[in-house]
């Protein structure tokens, strides 16, 4: 039988272009759905399956802004009876500073002192700042008017000779301030506040207590950036946002400083094994890649300057920035070159509080303290690093137990 060569050729074709036709197909679907992110017909609250609509990588929207559900407390009519004063200092930066006000406000409410304005000190001996070189002080004063009363400054008549110290327990209790605080404030009239962290104790508590209005409204409800910090934060976010033009402007917040990380010696937590109390850069950069995030993400990093450890991040993910490159040039004298770390700190805070995802590299307060604030927003993309042998790994497994358990304690205020 003879063959006609035009059939043969218009076969050959064919088959061809089925063949390219079906390759084309296959290259395509495994190329869309990236090999560490794990599809299911139907994701959880806290999976990053979510990807939002026209990024690239594992993001996931924000969540509803919570409301609080806390009753602000009042004061009982007063009566001409003098209470005394109560004063203590805010130390350490601003993820003591939410602990530290919390305290000293239950403290103050509960022996009916009037509570004086804190200073600011930091590490070195002299460094001291006036509260409103920081904070917002009429928005602190307003926010607890009826709860506790407040003045600006220590009056005159009150002396170290009259005024005692006390150290109270972060998260102080009601029966630790019967105890071991009022007696003391009874005898000399005024005391000063010193609270100390025998533990990061930011878990929700299983009862509701007496001070638990009092304590929400003190962490998320009284302190915010005074203006010109507003103002520097607002504008380094934009800056990270354009940066990240081909992730839908959403950028990655890693709290990574080197001088901590060497003190720590990222060693491994006795309670869980397997996982370590920080990561260092290079550990930070296999992680974020091995779930998904891309050579084009933007990671912005708690390292003030940049520091030569920081390239094994650069290398995978070269749009990293420390504040030193994106903060306004203009502003570098005031925040970036004082004297004090204060104004780097909670410039930090406050990124890391407001970023589209939050990795805490080092474990401690200041991560628990800005999952609160996370949380408080919606902001519940917190991702906690772990040593990830494979891409088998489910993502889910890296979302912060304080979301992923809501056992955080802002979830005891936000509702």
């Amino acid at each position: 039988m003879a063959f006609d060569p035009r059939q043969v050729l218009a076969a050959v074709l064919t088959f061809t272009m089925f063949a390219m036709l079906a390759n084309m197909i296959k290259r395509d679907h495994f190329d869309s759905v990236h090999p560490t992110v794990h599809e299911t017909n139907k994701a959880s609250d806290n999976s990053l399956v979510s990807v939002t609509k026209g990024g690239d990588g594992p993001w996931k929207e924000d969540g509803v802004t919570l409301k609080p559900c806390w009753v602000k407390p009042v004061l009982p009519e007063e009566t001409d009876e003098m209470h005394g004063y109560a004063t203590f200092s805010l130390t350490n930066g601003p993820e003591y500073h939410v602990s530290q006000i919390a305290d000293a406000v239950v403290v103050a409410r509960y022996l009916r002192a009037t509570l004086v304005i804190p200073d600011i000190r930091g590490s070195k001996p002299g460094d001291k700042r006036s509260f409103e070189d920081v904070y917002d002080v009429e928005k602190f004063i307003a926010s607890l008017e009826g709860v506790v009363k407040v003045v600006k400054s220590q009056p005159s008549d009150v002396s170290a000779r009259n005024l005692a110290v006390v150290k109270v327990p972060n998260r102080v209790t009601e029966e630790h301030i019967a105890e071991n605080v009022e007696p003391v404030f009874r005898t000399k009239g005024n005391v000063r506040i010193s609270t100390y962290f025998p533990s990061v104790n930011m878990k929700k508590t299983k009862e509701k207590t007496n001070t638990d209005s009092i304590e929400c409204l003190a962490m998320f409800g009284t302190l915010e950036p005074q203006s010109g910090i507003r103002e520097v934060v607002d504008s380094m976010i934009d800056r990270l946002k354009t940066a990240s033009r081909k992730s839908n402007g959403q950028f990655v917040a890693v709290d990574l400083r080197v001088d901590i990380l060497e003190n720590k010696g990222c060693h491994k937590d006795n309670g869980s094994p397997g996982s370590k109390s920080c990561y260092g850069p290079q550990e930070i950069a296999l992680f974020l890649r091995k779930i998904g995030f891309n050579k084009d993400t933007t990671v912005y990093v708690t390292q003030t300057r940049w520091d030569s450890s920081l390239d094994a991040l650069k290398d995978f993910f070269p749009k990293t920035y420390t504040k030193e490159a994106i903060m306004p040039m203009d502003k570098k004298d005031e925040f970036l070159d004082s004297e004090t770390s204060e104004f780097e700190k909670v410039i930090d805070f406050y990124i890391s509080s407001e970023s589209d995802v939050f990795v805490p590299a080092i474990s401690g307060l200041f991560y628990a303290n800005v999952a609160g604030r996370r949380i408080a927003f919606g902001r519940s993309q917190i991702l906690v690093p772990a040593d990830i042998p494979d891409s088998s790994a489910s993502s889910e497994d890296f979302i912060s137990h304080y979301v992923s358990k809501k056992n955080h304690f802002a979830y005891s205020c936000f509702c």
